[in-house]
């Protein structure tokens, strides 16, 4: 005959709920060991000590969703004042700079630099529209989202102010709609070397990249 073991023990329990109904007197005499100490526990105080786990667990996470939470409105808050400020702005040829500096004063990004090609003959001797290489283009082009990462000698990053100071970069492409081809490039950096790492989701820089391409059309030949 085989000897019972701990699994047939656990089974007949499972299939017999009416067993500690039975022997009720069970309960208040089995003594387990506390997670807390070396002390023995009674079943009661365990399940009062494992029903505490849990609440603190769950109390953590509502605190962890509170705190995205209320960071997501700040960041919507922010989002829905640079939108603004671009719609304020009536001239197409201030657009780029309206876009970089509503950026740094938003979203507190230390560098952005913005480049566009392809524009109207009324834009084409814009800063903005000059100085981008074929290879840059091909680049911006190649960008299915946005990039985030270290400062890797990118040509885009000779555009900024102090290209020395950029430890790490977000760099967007800009396109009109879906099309393949990117018309422009708006690079975001930083002297902190984990501000834009590649760990980091990028909808948020997408969704900067729909709205701004949307403003920067103006800039684009009819």
């Amino acid at each position: 005959m085989n000897p019972i073991t701990e699994d047939d023990i656990a089974n007949y329990l499972v299939n017999t709920p009416d067993f500690f109904e039975r022997h009720a007197e069970l309960l208040a005499s089995v003594q387990l060991s506390s997670p807390h100490g070396s002390r023995a526990v009674s079943l009661q105080e365990r399940q009062a000590e494992m029903l505490r786990d849990k609440i603190k667990a769950l109390e953590l996470r509502i605190m962890e969703m509170i705190r995205h939470g209320n960071e997501n409105v700040i960041i919507a808050d922010k989002l829905q004042r640079w939108v603004r400020n671009l719609f304020l702005t009536t001239s197409a040829r201030e657009l780029p700079q309206r876009i970089g500096g509503e950026l740094k004063a938003q979203f507190v990004v230390p560098q952005v630099a913005i480049k566009v090609w392809g524009v109207a003959e009324a834009f084409a001797g814009e800063a903005f529209a000059q100085g981008v290489s074929d290879d840059a283009k091909t680049f911006a082009s190649s960008l299915a989202s946005a990039y985030c990462g270290v400062n890797s000698g990118f040509e885009p990053v000779g555009w900024l102010d102090d290209p020395a100071a950029a430890m790490s970069l977000a760099l967007i492409p800009l396109r009109a709609g879906a099309a393949p081809q990117a018309f422009g490039l708006l690079v975001l950096a930083s002297p902190d070397p984990q501000r834009f790492h590649n760990g980091m989701g990028t909808d948020f820089l997408d969704r900067i990249a729909e709205l701004a391409s949307a403003a920067l059309s103006r800039l684009r030949p009819a």
